[in-house]
């Protein structure tokens, strides 16, 4: 029987040719491997090396031991590659969904630190309304769905994000575009366009007019909140976002303003709860919340 150690210094003695130069390879001294070396051939009862000139040569009664050595190290090798290629994310599939809101801005930052972490990692981003999750993670077509809302599911598990709130955007030739924090009934005295208050999105959204006891007026309904941003550039009406959908991005001839009343948005992640996320979807998530949680500081 072969231990590990002795079929590294038998390959060791193979590709250097000498003792010296095992030594070196292996970083040991070179009368340890002349010990190893005897004591091996004395226990298998076979002479592995010739010495021709100052160097070792395998023996011909050997020449099978080395060919399976150099084949036990030919599937290390083809180890380490697959080791080196699963670290750099290569091989790897890595599919998500998101609604709009969420994959205007935040999810390209995390996916950007994700393709930083794993170069090679193939990634494929759906765009889903919040009622499509459902099917999207029971049917195997994503691991996981960024959402601006929860639901209930017994077999679907809702991960928090963050704990943002609400942004009112006009038109920079709107009359409110001279502030920079708006009050409810200051909003509720213009054109609203934005996703139906029947959806739990649009609800959110004008759930401070409602607390108020303030009316306002939905002239334009949307089925995604993204969507109001060039409807209110158009000058078609002002709207009510989450500060994720608009954060940081380039809204040229658009406002944003801040709210004065409070106000609470809650994205979560949806995944299966029945498995595991993989490494990259772990990774994904934990990238995403420093993300979202670090916008929502700014409120």
């Amino acid at each position: 029987m072969l231990t590990l150690r002795q079929i590294e210094v038998i390959r060791a003695v193979t590709i250097a040719g000498t003792v010296a130069g095992a030594a070196k390879l292996l970083g040991v001294s070179a009368p340890g491997i002349s010990r190893l070396m005897k004591y091996t051939e004395r226990s298998l009862n076979l002479k592995l090396f010739e010495r021709k000139q100052n160097r070792y040569f395998p023996t011909r009664e050997a020449e099978d031991i080395f060919e399976q050595i150099n084949a036990v190290y030919a599937r290390v090798e083809d180890l380490q590659t697959t080791l080196r290629r699963i670290e750099r994310g290569g091989g790897i599939d890595f599919r998500l969904a998101s609604v709009p809101s969420m994959s205007n801005v935040m999810v390209p930052r995390a996916l950007h630190r994700l393709r930083g972490d794993f170069p090679d990692i193939a990634i494929d981003l759906d765009i889903v309304k919040v009622q499509e999750a459902q099917d999207y993670l029971l049917l195997g077509r994503c691991e996981l769905v960024v959402l601006s809302y929860g639901f209930e599911h017994p077999g679907i598990a809702m991960v928090p994000l963050a704990v943002g709130g609400l942004r009112c955007i006009v038109a920079r030739s709107h009359p409110l575009a001279a502030q920079d924090v708006v009050s409810a009934a200051e909003i509720a005295q213009h054109p609203l366009v934005g996703v139906s208050p029947d959806d739990p999105y649009g609800r959110n959204a004008t759930e401070m007019f409602r607390r108020a006891g303030i009316a306002f007026e939905m002239t334009m309904t949307v089925r995604f909140g993204v969507t109001t941003t060039g409807l209110v550039r158009a000058g078609l009406g002002i709207a009510i976002v989450d500060q994720f959908a608009v954060a940081g991005e380039d809204l040229s001839g658009v406002k944003v303003l801040r709210i004065r009343e409070p106000t609470r948005f809650e994205p979560v992640v949806a995944v299966r709860a029945d498995r595991p996320l993989s490494r990259h979807g772990e990774r994904f998530l934990k990238l995403l919340r420093e993300e979202m949680e670090a916008e929502a500081r700014q409120s």
